[in-house]
């Protein structure tokens, strides 16, 4: 049965208090902005995730919050292990996830998040993994597509479908 992984790295959090510990830092104007334009992504193409997996920082809460398109939104676990998770951290949580989650929305940070996503996508030449190579910007969205259930789930285990970035939604957005 084949699965999708979504992983997600926060939106754009704010600075603008410095007194605020990391894992405090709300998002930033440009945050909200881009959680929007992920809404309505996510609503156009159709993808509800069964399950979200999602960092307790408050910068990872709220971009879940401004990306919630759904009418029945998904059940969510709210994981302290996932704020700045090694690579490792990350595989062992999905690696917990329940069988019956199909489609499994992973919110986090990085740097962790984008070397698992390296290193799930493996040696891949396709255009979205020598993009999602370069960078993996705030708000940055990786869809794998998986075929083993996630317990099984291995390093070079999937296989990059599609890699979205704010800056690229909001251009197809002004596109005619």
């Amino acid at each position: 049965m084949s699965r999708q992984l979504l992983l997600l790295r926060h939106a754009k959090s704010s600075w603008d208090e410095p007194d605020l510990s990391d894992h405090e830092r709300p998002l930033a104007k440009r945050g909200r902005k881009a959680g929007a334009l992920l809404r309505e992504f996510f609503r156009a193409e159709a993808i509800r995730p069964d399950l979200v997996l999602v960092s307790s920082a408050k910068r990872a809460l709220e971009t879940l919050d401004a990306l919630n398109p759904w009418a029945s939104p998904p059940p969510v676990e709210i994981l302290p292990a996932l704020y700045h998770a090694a690579p490792e951290t990350i595989l062992e949580t999905i690696r917990a996830a329940p069988g019956s989650a199909r489609i499994l929305l992973v919110i986090a940070h990085n740097p962790g998040l984008h070397d698992f996503a390296l290193r799930l996508s493996g040696a891949s030449n396709a255009a979205p993994a020598r993009r999602m190579a370069e960078a993996y910007p705030t708000g940055a969205l990786a869809q794998f597509e998986l075929d083993r259930p996630w317990a099984e789930l291995e390093l070079n285990g999937g296989k990059l479908t599609r890699f979205v970035t704010p800056k690229e939604l909001s251009a197809m957005e002004r596109a005619p």
